[in-house]
């Protein structure tokens, strides 16, 4: 991909003048009068994932306009929970100019075209939660038609969606020569964001979080971004209570304007230093610890799923994240019903029984929101601004929606107390929203086997959800009946767990008894039809990624 300016930068023979002049002279000359009035020191504070795709971000934004630091400790892990994204991650990737051979290399990355969750009706049930809309015959969507002609669960993913037969069949998304297997979707968006996506691209991305975040640290130190490996022993604040600068403990005063926190769940800046309360998710989403395995596959001779599978469990669920060489795998789970040598027991039996060599990680998740994540010259990215369980892959989906609206919003000296206030109701809707549609699963979900099952169905429901569910019983969701502010999720996604965790309504829509079926009968035939044919055409997903790694 060609080398592409940030807009509006100044022209090569500016920089080789300003190269000649003492920083600040260079600075005026290269971004004009204005420049002294903007931001010109950002302190990133933690590296892991949302640290380095903060720095790659700002940077590839607003080029060498801002001075960018990272400073991350030596003695501080990452979490690596975040392994598995949304499909709109590429517009991260592509933002940067990365193409897919540029990082998955580096990160044992593969593809991830759907969720299948197994065992949350009972026993032995499974479906797919894809990245694909439903198709709509005479105005209805195809689970409108499915349930006027069919109505069983079992069959409803599979018969709407082309989806599922390839996750089934192992296929990859793309063919051998690049190409994607849906034609009518844009593969190339350029310097695109949230905000863009248009169509519903049909994958995602599994990969390794720590080596994810080795590259992006790698890469950025290559663009001018400084990092600093160091232990922030103090935070100094000013006569305002704004943050003035760190203090290390070996290189002394990091001074900067702007303080972004990615210290995860200690939310050293935002929560400690800044005292911004913290908003608990504890009465709707019990789920509070997870213990992880990473289980080496042999993927030449088991292949590579190319989907996420959410297994529930006794006292929560499990996820299988399969990677080129190794499975994620970990128990989600609430240590009200379970301790964490019970769950670490339960993993190990079901991920990787009699490899006792592997190494278990214990994580406790602060399942939540900041009340505020941008507060004073602080802004709170990643599991220190908010998180929830990763039932639906959304910790990375955070950190780059957190990103795009720090950048869309970006403060000039002024710090208009407007862009604050706009970035916060944008950060909270979309946790807030993401936090609904999770107790969606548990409150919709069949199961009731055990007590922590029972437990589901008699917590507390947020917001508005008590309503929805009720009207659900009628009626189908649509966009009009979903939660109402931007979260990542459509409409969809909101039938496709309804339904699948056996929560539909009790008949179809009434019009549809007096509607002519046969071109919904079509369309099912056509789906069917046109999956069988993907599934003899496309490559298997090992076999295209072998060729990437």
């Amino acid at each position: 991909m060609p080398h592409r300016e940030p807009f509006g930068a100044p022209s090569t023979w500016l920089f080789l003048l300003a190269a000649s002049l003492p920083a600040g002279m260079a600075r005026r000359l290269l971004y004009g009068k204005n420049r002294g009035y903007m931001i010109q020191e950002v302190i990133i504070v933690g590296g892991g994932t949302a640290g380095w795709m903060t720095a790659n971000y700002l940077q590839a934004a607003f080029g060498d306009r801002i001075s960018i630091t990272v400073v991350e400790s030596s003695k501080v892990g990452t979490i690596g929970v975040g392994e598995a994204t949304f499909s709109t991650v590429r517009h991260f990737f592509d933002y940067l100019g990365l193409e897919e051979e540029d990082w998955m290399p580096h990160c044992s990355a593969s593809y991830k075209l759907a969720i299948r969750f197994e065992n949350w009706r009972e026993p032995g049930s499974y479906f797919y939660h894809p990245f694909e809309r439903l198709r709509v015959v005479d105005g209805f969507s195809l689970a409108d038609w499915w349930l006027s002609l069919d109505g069983t669960a079992d069959s409803f993913d599979r018969s709407a969606f082309l989806t599922p037969a390839l996750c089934e069949a192992k296929r990859c998304p793309r063919l051998l020569d690049g190409s994607l297997f849906v034609s009518a979707i844009d593969d190339v968006v350029g310097r695109s964001t949230l905000s863009d996506q248009r169509a519903q691209f049909p994958y995602a991305y599994h990969f390794d979080a720590d080596r994810l975040a080795f590259f992006l640290a790698s890469r950025a130190a290559g663009l001018g971004v400084r990092h600093v490996v160091d232990d922030v022993v103090e935070v100094r604040q000013d006569e305002r209570g704004w943050i003035s600068h760190l203090v290390t403990r070996l290189g002394g005063e990091l001074h900067g304007e702007l303080f972004v926190d990615c210290t995860g769940f200690r939310g050293l800046l935002l929560n400690q230093t800044l005292a911004e309360p913290f908003i608990s998710f504890q009465n709707v989403l019990p789920n509070n610890r997870a213990v992880a395995l990473r289980v080496p596959t042999n993927v030449e001779q088991v292949g590579i799923k190319p989907y996420t599978t959410a297994t529930a469990a006794d006292a929560g669920w499990i996820w299988t994240i399969p990677l080129y060489g190794r499975n994620g795998c970990g128990y989600v789970y609430s240590d009200e019903f379970c301790t964490p040598e019970e769950a670490e027991a339960t993993l190990r039996s079901f991920a990787a029984p009699g490899q006792d060599e592997l190494r278990a990680n214990h994580i406790r998740m602060r399942i939540g929101r900041s009340r505020n994540s941008w507060v004073k010259n602080c802004v709170a990215i990643g599991l220190s601004s908010g998180f929830v369980e990763p039932l639906e892959s959304t910790g990375i989906f955070f950190i780059q929606h957190g990103i795009e609206q720090l950048v869309k919003l970006f403060p000039d000296k002024s710090w208009n107390p407007a862009l604050a206030r706009t970035y916060n109701e944008r950060v909270a809707q979309v946790i807030d929203g993401v936090k609904e549609f999770l107790v969606l699963h548990y409150r919709a979900a069949a199961r009731e086997d055990t007590p922590y099952w029972k437990a589901t169905k008699t917590r507390e429901t947020p917001g508005e959800l008590a309503s929805r569910l009720s009207c659900w019983q009628t009626i189908l969701p649509d966009d009009a009946g979903i939660y109402p502010h931007y979260h990542g999720f459509e409409s969809y996604s909101w039938i496709v767990m309804a339904i699948g965790l056996g929560y539909q309504p009790r008949t179809a829509r009434p019009a549809l008894s007096m509607i002519d079926s046969r071109s919904a009968r079509a369309e099912f035939t056509n789906v069917a039809d046109q999956a069988a044919r993907l599934v003899g055409k496309l490559p298997s997903a090992y076999e295209y990624l072998r060729h990437i790694h």
